[in-house]
């Protein structure tokens, strides 16, 4: 008899994420009545610009709330290609696909692009869903680690060795989650040389590109670079993390016309359209009607992002990278002698504080603290974690 829970597909074997997982564990102790402290989950702790919510509210009274083109809203996609202009990107609507949530975008991209016998370049430490993604996809990933002492940056040599004729993709996160790196124009000058000289494509994953707090670091869209690397890249964001509309689920990606046409077919099946009204409150956004909270919530993760570094510097047997941009920092915790996932579970455990252990993200020797959370909040989770340290 056919054993029914074979799995025939790569999509029957990925593994749930981590974040979540753990955030759900903390949820449980909390309903146990006990006073559980989060830094784990990348959510930030703003509501939606009133903006935003008036002109969903607005689209929803008039009626507008039937299907649209499944690659999204034309007056959206307008908006985002002047967008893009300010990035020195030159693109149309036709190369636009709007999407539900940019992990969507990701996950389309990589499906549609990528199969059996490709192989794609991550850069390590890296977000937990890309290999899940790959996976999927029925490509190979291909690890390239990167080190602290270089801010997390790929360097050419280990790049050149990781590049196959079989080499498809690169997956390039600047502002990286979970390392808050930004990358230099030096740095995706050279991704992007090597990505025109050896004819693969990149996918640029730029969601918290508004969100970095060093004066002298700018956010640089590799497909901005010149022409060659513009017809290769394909670039993603959404409105999540700037705009705090991690629940309203939109986002979007801008790639060459061929590949653009092969993700809107995809999604024509999957999805149809991302939610309409939603799309008509996003437009509000890309105007600028927004930016006033989008400039406050800079501001504060800037100052959260001293503090916090400031009291893990008291923090014994531990080591971190200042971030540039998100809102996390990586802690070594290498000295503890502990696995990532135990000093997580036993921090949370013993002191009701949840960290993000990094097993998953390519990087077992750390964990990942958020700091989308109050000012009070960093001080007593430091608190604790200083204590757990401490003891070890």
């Amino acid at each position: 008899m056919q054993n029914l829970q074979s799995n025939y597909s790569p999509l029957g074997t990925l593994s749930p994420s981590v974040t979540l997982s753990l955030a759900a564990r903390a949820k449980e102790l909390k309903k146990q009545g006990l006073d559980v402290y989060s830094m784990s989950v990348g959510e930030p702790d703003f509501d939606t610009p009133q903006a935003i919510k008036d002109a969903a509210i607005k689209t929803l009274n008039e009626g507008k709330v039937g299907y649209i083109a499944s690659s999204g809203l034309p007056e959206l996609k307008d908006e985002i290609v002047k967008k893009m202009a300010t990035h020195g990107i030159k693109t149309t609507p036709n190369n636009v696909v709007v999407t539900t949530g940019a992990k969507l975008a990701l996950f389309e991209t990589i499906t549609a692009l990528c199969g059996k016998g490709d192989e794609v370049i991550v850069l390590a430490p890296y977000w937990l869903s890309y290999p899940e993604m790959i996976k999927a996809s029925g490509a190979k990933m291909v690890v390239v680690n990167t080190k602290a002492e270089n801010d997390f940056a790929p360097t050419k040599e280990d790049l050149q060795k990781a590049i196959t004729s079989n080499t498809k993709l690169i997956i390039v996160n600047s502002p990286s989650n979970p390392t808050g790196a930004v990358y230099s124009k030096e740095t995706l000058q050279m991704i992007a040389d090597l990505a025109v000289g050896h004819n693969f494509m990149v996918l640029s994953d730029e969601i918290y590109e508004k969100l970095i707090y060093d004066n002298s670091v700018k956010h640089i869209s590799i497909g901005s670079l010149n022409e060659k690397i513009a017809e290769l890249t394909i670039t993603i964001n959404g409105f999540s993390k700037a705009y705090a509309m991690t629940g309203w689920r939109l986002g979007y990606l801008v790639a060459p016309t061929w590949l653009a046409k092969r993700i809107s077919a995809l999604q024509s099946h999957a999805t149809s359209n991302a939610t309409t009204f939603v799309q008509y409150a996003a437009i509000v956004a890309l105007q600028g009607k927004a930016d006033t909270e989008l400039d406050n919530m800079v501001k504060t993760f800037a100052r959260r992002r001293e503090l916090l570094c400031k009291l893990l510097k008291e923090v014994p047997q531990i080591s971190f990278i200042e971030p540039k941009g998100a809102f996390y920092v990586m802690c070594n915790i290498s000295k503890t002698g502990k696995k990532a996932a135990d000093f997580a579970q036993e921090l949370l455990e013993q002191k009701l504080l949840t960290v993000i252990p990094c097993e998953s993200f390519g990087a077992p020797e750390y964990v990942r603290l958020s700091y989308a959370c109050s000012e009070e909040h960093i001080k007593e989770a430091i608190k604790r974690l200083k204590e757990f340290c401490s003891g070890l």
